[in-house]
């Protein structure tokens, strides 16, 4: 298999030192899938796993350098407060790398990963990578629930992701290939994108989302004064499903704030655009597990892009425990 799997290490986690663990790069464990461990018993705990890849972004005609993603986010995370809540503990999983571009091997390897977490009761908390992080991320859903719950997408990005493989997968192609499982597995395809634009998708991205019955939120409708009828959308999508995936798209965000992405674009939205989805989301307490995709270092600036992916994630492990 042309893929790699780096086990963590306690280097990639560095900070000021409280002495009283105050900072979440003091209060990292360490978790090796390649090895056989005790079954994680207590709940509350999450797990940090990276997915190095470019080569969905170079397949969809991007620019690289979201593999060093996990890495910057590591180093932008570790600096913040470890939460005082009911958050017991957070692990580093280490990361899946994608070899001489076999993105498939990468995608199954990774699938397996977020599969042995959620076995493990472990909210699993992913960083790309690009969007085709999203493909890999849902199988290793899918083959853990074994159709015992509903599931549901929320994708937080200007692009719907419904490109077709051409012919093999691509960072673009993601929601495509699920919907296309989702058929052969004769199970409901339950999408919705937030934050989408008209300047990011084609007439035949639209049409398709139409077809497939995909939630849409428009960039223009996270105003303020759309805000209770877009909730109302999100909540009712939420309410019928049992489980919710989370995947947010760094470049769905302006690039005034997130220039380190895969595709830039200052249209995108602001943090307080999405936080009354986001914490819809959360409040729900159906979330199984989440990432975040292109985040491109190569491009960010004063880090301000891993710090944004850093500051959500912080306030995913705030709110859901």
């Amino acid at each position: 298999m042309k893929a790699n799997y780096h086990p963590p290490s306690i280097e990639n986690w560095i900070g000021r030192a409280s002495g009283n663990a105050d900072y979440l790069h003091e209060n990292i464990r360490l978790l090796n899938l390649s090895e056989t461990v005790n079954a994680i018993s207590s709940e509350a705990q999450a797990a940090i796993l990276g997915y190095a890849c470019d080569t969905g972004v170079l397949r969809n005609l991007g620019r690289p350098g979201a593999s060093e993603g996990p890495m910057a986010l590591r180093s932008a995370l570790g600096k913040l407060p470890f939460p005082d809540n009911g958050l017991r503990q957070l692990w580093d999983a280490g990361d899946v790398e994608c070899i001489l571009d076999d993105l498939e091997s990468a995608q199954n390897r990774f699938s397996s990963a977020i599969e042995n977490l959620l076995s493990r009761g472990l909210l699993p908390i992913a960083i790309g990578g690009g969007h085709d992080i999203a493909y890999a991320h849902y199988m290793g859903i899918r083959n853990y629930l074994k159709g015992s719950k509903s599931l549901g997408i929320i994708n937080f990005d200007a692009h719907l992701d419904l490109r077709q493989p051409n012919p093999v997968g691509h960072s673009g192609s993601p929601f495509f290939q699920i919907a296309d499982d989702c058929r052969r597995q004769q199970t409901p395809f339950r999408y919705a994108c937030i934050g989408l634009r008209e300047d990011a998708n084609p007439r035949e991205l639209w049409q398709r989302a139409n077809a497939l019955g995909v939630l849409q939120v428009m960039r223009s409708k996270l105003l303020p004064k759309y805000h209770e009828t877009a909730l109302d959308k999100l909540a009712s999508f939420v309410d019928g499903v049992d489980v919710v995936y989370l995947t947010m798209d760094m470049d769905g965000f302006s690039s005034a704030i997130a220039p380190g992405v895969s595709a830039a674009s200052p249209m995108g939205f602001y943090p307080e655009d999405i936080m009354p989805f986001l914490d819809l989301i959360l409040q729900s307490k159906k979330l199984i597990s989440v990432d975040l995709a292109e985040l491109n270092p190569k491009y960010d600036q004063d880090n301000q892009t891993a710090l944004l992916a850093a500051a959500l994630i912080h306030k995913i492990l705030r709110e859901v425990f």
